[in-house]
């Protein structure tokens, strides 16, 4: 069974962890990246964001994890740092992280939740349709590695 919870600080390594694992999977680390790792407090969860984690209750693991950033200049959140554990894939892990975030989202108010995608990783780009992502003209995107970018209007 997976539970859903949100973040508190002695997660933030699973949640660097998960990230790190991915995107040097795909690609490479960005100084974007790192510059979110380095302040997962003060630019996620300090400016009106929440980070989601996926907990294994078998293993007591962080098998998955995703965050709400806020970017009020853009009068937007950040659906950003998706991951699910390799072994774990599959699962509807992704699924339960983003559905949990976009009611997080609701109740807080959010009108409009963005992502910066690649398209090379088909399984996330058909997630977020799943989840009620439309594709948006690509522009102002934060990341090398971004090729699409998706909204979801609440």
């Amino acid at each position: 069974m997976i539970q859903i919870i949100t973040y508190s600080e002695r997660y933030k390594a699973d949640f660097i962890r998960l990230n790190k694992q991915w995107i040097e999977t795909y690609f490479r680390l960005e100084e974007s990246d790192l510059n979110t790792f380095a302040h997962i407090d003060t630019y996620i969860i300090g400016n009106g964001g929440q980070i989601f984690l996926a907990i294994d209750d078998s293993t007591s693991e962080v098998v998955g994890c995703c965050a709400l950033i806020s970017h009020p200049e853009k009068d937007s959140y950040e659906l950003a740092k998706m991951a699910v554990s390799p072994h774990i894939q599959g699962q509807h892990i992704g699924y339960q992280l983003g559905s949990a975030l976009i009611e997080y989202a609701q109740k807080l108010g959010v009108k409009r939740i963005y992502l910066e995608g690649n398209t090379k990783l088909e399984a996330s780009i058909h997630l977020y349709r799943k989840l009620g992502f439309k594709e948006i003209p690509l522009e102002g995107n934060a990341y090398d590695r971004c090729d699409i970018i998706m909204e979801l209007i609440l």
